[in-house]
């Protein structure tokens, strides 16, 4: 497969594996210029307040410390609040790192020390004493939520969600009934790469980037912005990624400390977060959703009531599509949903893997367990009993919907018909055994997104968009892409990603990547083609045989017929005959059908079906997740190694999320207590077991040019519950909080 075309479809392993592993691979703190300084920040101890002295004597004492930049002697920066909104556009006050001496939550960067060294940096941070003025502040979210809100229409980018028929009324004259609160506590972003920024003044002025985001190009345009520098000022890189799913969405205050820092000192800075300030920013909001559900005798889903809450910061309003999932999902005539958000002295709430659909897809799916327990249905035949064939928010067809077969192959896999429907009905010696199952559903998105295809004279195909690869094997599936679209070996491609002078490409995320940026490397590399010939068909030079209507390019070959007989010809020899050293061409994938989003008529989505099996030892409580198996519908699946190692990862985070994943508030100073691996419980080996993916055959010529919807999150979307509906099914005991901290 390294020899010959690699096309969509086949499982492909990794093309930037071997750089990965042998360290070639360069990411955001590996860059070393000559006099490179180190940056730490020192971190607000209050909530709420005003910073009233610093006193840095003793850490500009330390031997290598060349400065200590606060907002007294920070640089110039932009004036106006508007020139803070980053790529992300949260309405609200954006935050302004070292813009005065308002503290706003714990945590806040109050200066940075930048030194010689790491280790001088650091000590001299820890000298830095801080004088505050402490106002009233509140971080407990019980409290918040009486201060809940909806912002004006002028300060939301929020959508309400539709609702139909009469959801109180049929909930009172149906039979059938449950209702309560499910609460999901706060997650913090902990991938391996933590935040970090490398700022390089050059020759010319300008600033070149290296930086953990999502959006190179994004934050290129915050940090102009900022700065209030030109655009063409500002080059932002991030080959590599280590891990990110939201947390590299937002331009991070590290690095607009360190382009400050660097337009400071006019020597490259370097500031990097440690582990407990990878706690001082985004995590996914904690939320709650208070869910009515009522049937009729037969299990006929008839009213649908939901109420969520989630939390944000006191000057930015982050919203999430909480509570829309399981009107769109299930046929009910009823129904109705509601939504607002409660304020609290922290920094933003933002998107984590699945923003909004992890916590109310699997909040919901686990109320659905309930009533369908309540109507003594098998959880799977329940589902199936209230399918909707459409978006029954929207009353809108879908472009595809397989979930009925992910049903059907996830049950089957699984064995779901040995299950027996009553609780505590299987056991091993002292451990409860239980089986549950969820349904999942998240957005199939596309952005408009422009790559480039370049053929060189050495015949290799080179091709280049801004897209970051997070890990998510974006690198293997443009590949994979250009070498069918153009037929080239996929030994002889390039793939050049996370640079904001390349074609544009909005920010990773939300799983449109892999349909909007592919279908760009497709488009760029037909172009590409088609020009390549038309060009030897004009050039006096060319052979006659060359110019003919038959000739084609395959496996990196002109290929074509002289004198009756089969001829080949290298691509390098066919470029001589145009006497061009490279020829390129850059194209744009739109949305809707034919670019058009007038013609996007119908919904768009990806489904799932899980299924799970854990055990709960019937003395300690102690729940171990032992079987998973998640039948995914994403239409085309361009490599299903990678496709499949993409929901595995997002089913580790929702057993994270399901079990294990906890910020806790100390409410007394506003700050997460628990921000390290010792006290913040992430799911290890040992928690997780082998875990089945299948992906259902899901035919779409509507959703995408090359009928790709994207894995990402679709696998964070019901698993949580599928775990929580096994643990009810072990045990017979309910559990409406996640995580679940005892099976018990």
């Amino acid at each position: 497969m390294n020899v010959i075309s690699a096309k969509i479809g086949q499982p492909v392993s990794r093309i930037d594996g071997f750089a990965k592993v042998t360290g070639q691979a360069k990411y955001a703190a590996e860059p070393h210029p000559p006099g490179l300084l180190y940056g730490v920040i020192v971190n607000s101890l209050i909530a709420r307040g005003r910073i009233e002295a610093i006193h840095d004597e003793a850490a500009r004492a330390v031997p290598g410390v060349i400065e200590v930049m606060t907002h007294h002697n920070r640089p110039h920066t932009a004036l106006f609040e508007k020139s803070y909104v980053d790529g992300l556009g949260v309405p609200g006050s954006p935050y302004r790192p070292l813009h005065d001496a308002e503290i706003r939550f714990n945590g806040q960067p109050v200066a940075v020390v930048f030194a010689e060294t790491f280790e001088a940096a650091r000590e001299a941070a820890m000298l830095i004493q801080v004088d505050y003025e402490r106002w009233p502040h509140n971080a407990d979210f019980d409290a918040a939520l009486y201060q809940k809100y909806m912002p004006s229409k002028t300060r939301s980018n929020y959508v309400p969600p539709k609702t139909r028929g009469n959801a109180s009324e049929a909930y009172a004259l149906n039979p059938i009934k449950i209702e309560g609160r499910f609460h999901l506590a706060p997650e913090h972003h902990n991938p391996m790469e933590m935040h970090a920024t490398t700022v390089i003044p050059e020759e010319d002025g300008t600033l070149t980037v290296w930086d953990k985001t999502q959006g190179p190009q994004a934050v290129q345009t915050y940090l102009a912005s900022a700065l209030s520098l030109s655009g063409k000022k500002v080059r932002v890189r991030s080959p590599y990624v280590g891990g990110a799913f939201g947390s590299g969405l937002r331009a991070q205050h590290n690095v607009f400390l360190a382009a400050l820092g660097a337009e400071m000192l006019k020597r490259p800075v370097r500031v990097t977060l440690t582990r407990p300030q990878m706690f001082t920013h985004v995590f996914r909001p904690e939320a709650v959703m208070d869910i009515a559900l009522a049937a009729d005798r037969d299990g006929t889903l008839q009213s649908i009531i939901v109420e969520g809450v989630t939390d944000t910061s006191r000057f930015e309003h982050n919203m999430e599509n909480l509570v829309i999932w399981g009107l769109i999902g299930y046929k009910c005539p009823n129904a109705t949903a509601d939504y607002k958000i409660a304020p609290r002295d922290t920094y933003t709430s933002s998107d984590m893997r699945a923003p909004g659909a992890a916590t109310g897809v699997n909040l919901f799916e686990m109320a659905i367990d309930e009533l369908a327990w309540a109507c003594r249905m098998d959880p799977l035949a329940f589902r199936r009993h209230n399918y909707s064939d459409i978006d029954a928010m929207h009353n809108m067809p879908f472009t595809s919907n397989a979930l009925r077969e992910a049903l059907l192959l996830g049950a089957e896999r699984f064995g779901w018909n040995e299950r027996p429907l009553a609780p505590r009905s299987l056991r091993d010696g002292k451990e409860l055994i239980g089986w549950g199952m969820a349904t999942g559903i998240w957005d199939a998105m596309f952005s408009p997104t422009s790559a480039r295809g370049r053929l060189t004279s050495d015949g290799r195909l080179h091709i280049a968009t801004a897209a970051s690869d997070i890990g998510t094997g974006t690198y293997t599936i443009l590949a994979q892409t250009a070498s069918e679209a153009f037929s080239m070996p996929i030994n002889r491609i390039d793939i050049e990603l996370g640079d904001s002078t390349l074609p544009e490409c909005p920010t990773e995320g939300g799983s449109w990547t892999a349909a909007s940026a592919g279908a760009a490397v497709w488009l760029a590399c037909q172009s590409l083609c088609e020009q390549f010939l038309k060009l030897l068909k004009k050039n006096k030079n060319t052979p006659d045989w060359m110019k003919q209507d038959e000739i084609t390019v395959a496996e990196g070959e002109l290929h074509g017929v002289r004198n009756g007989s089969p001829v080949a010809l290298s691509l390098q020899d066919a470029l001589s005959f145009i006497g061009q050293d490279s020829i390129e061409a850059e194209e744009t994938a739109k949305p809707g059908l034919r670019g058009k989003i007038s013609e996007m008529r119908k919904a768009r989505f990806t489904h799932s079906a899980v299924f799970c099996e854990v055990r709960v030892d019937e003395d300690l409580g102690i729940v171990r997740v032992t079987r998973l198996v998640n039948a995914v519908a994403a239409g085309r699946i361009m490599n299903p190694k990678t496709a499949a190692s993409q929901v595995r990862g997002a089913m580790v985070m929702a057993t994270g999320m399901a079990l294990h994943e906890e910020s806790l508030m100390d409410e007394r100073y506003g700050r997460f207590m628990n921000h390290n691996f010792a006290e913040y419980h992430i799911p290890s080996h040992a928690d997780i077991p082998e875990m089945d993916v299948l992906f259902v055959d899901e035919k779409d010529k509507e959703i995408s040019p090359l009928g790709v919807k994207g894995v990402g999150e679709i696998g964070m979307c019901g698993t949580a519950a599928a775990i929580a509906n096994a643990i009810f099914h072990a045990t017979g005991k309910r559990h409406r909080n996640l995580p679940i901290m005892s099976g018990a």
